[in-house]
């Protein structure tokens, strides 16, 4: 019996060593997971300064090809979204036109009724006017006979009014339908132009984008931040800029000798304090 509770005894021990274990390793394990994330998300902290300053000039570079592909494009965007813009206000102006004219037909029509009915009365009285009694009949029926007669008239006029209206709603329907024609035939043209250019950029702007995408995965989060903001600014897109004849390659204002050496050593992180803009040694950019 003792040598069953031992028996025991030393099982249990040896599962409660096993779980230790496997705890342990699931703990160093998940440490492990931890540090990798840790590790992607410190950016480019175990880079050095002048490999940050390196990857942001590279950055730089290529965002100010697609600047330029961009530029050569030119206004060319902006016209053909003007010019679609006109086509679909001339295709509203001439829907509210034809309306205009639907509706002014459908008054005319309305005027052609009252004369028909105004007509009948007056061939009706016409006919009551042979079988009056007296005076006061006569004079009835005269009245009536004289009012809807001007009701014809005044009709009629109408009719004239409206038909010039018409008449003048056609012509600007035509007008635009032709101006409409015009600009279809303009926006085509941008089209294609355009079209033309993007597929002649589109395969070099979407590599410089990957490598550009790529780029910014070994930028630290807030320096890139940073950069994003300066370019923002910056009035031609330049974030970072090298020495230029002892002054920012960005506003041309001089910069002291120790500033410049500063910016040589490449310890630190330095912007001109005149624009804000990052700096770095030409040959860091390649520049001898």
């Amino acid at each position: 019996m003792a040598k069953a509770t031992k028996a025991t005894k030393a099982t249990k021990t040896e599962v409660k060593e096993e779980t230790i274990k496997k705890g342990t390793s699931e703990q160093e394990k998940s440490k492990e997971v931890k540090e990798k994330e840790v590790k992607d998300k410190s950016g480019d902290r175990d880079l050095s300064i002048e490999q940050r300053l390196g990857n942001l000039y590279l950055l730089q570079s290529m965002l100010s090809e697609i600047d330029k592909i961009k530029t050569l494009r030119g206004e060319l965007p902006l016209e053909v979204q003007d010019l679609e813009d006109e086509v679909a206000g001339l295709q509203t102006r001439i829907q509210n036109f034809q309306l205009d004219y639907k509706d002014i037909e459908m008054a005319i029509g309305q005027q052609k009724i009252k004369i028909t009915d105004s007509n009948a009365l007056i061939n009706r009285y016409k006919e009551q006017l042979d079988n009056v009694r007296n005076n006061r009949e006569f004079d009835s029926l005269s009245k009536e006979m004289e009012f809807q007669g001007l009701e014809v008239e005044l009709a009629e006029k109408r009719i004239k009014e409206f038909t010039a209206e018409s008449k003048l709603v056609a012509e600007e329907i035509q007008k635009s339908k032709t101006l409409l024609e015009d600009r279809r035939i303009d926006l085509r043209s941008k089209k294609d132009e355009l079209d033309e250019i993007v597929a002649e950029t589109r395969i070099q702007e979407e590599q410089l984008r990957e490598k550009a995408k790529q780029i910014e995965t070994t930028i630290d989060p807030r320096l890139l931040t940073a950069f994003k903001r300066i370019r923002k600014s910056a009035r031609n897109g330049l974030a970072v800029v090298y020495i230029q004849r002892d002054a920012c390659g960005g506003c041309f204002n001089k910069i002291p000798p120790q500033r410049q050496l500063d910016i040589k050593l490449r310890k630190k992180i330095i912007v001109c304090e005149h624009c804000g803009r990052i700096m770095i040694d030409p040959k860091l950019a390649g520049i001898e």
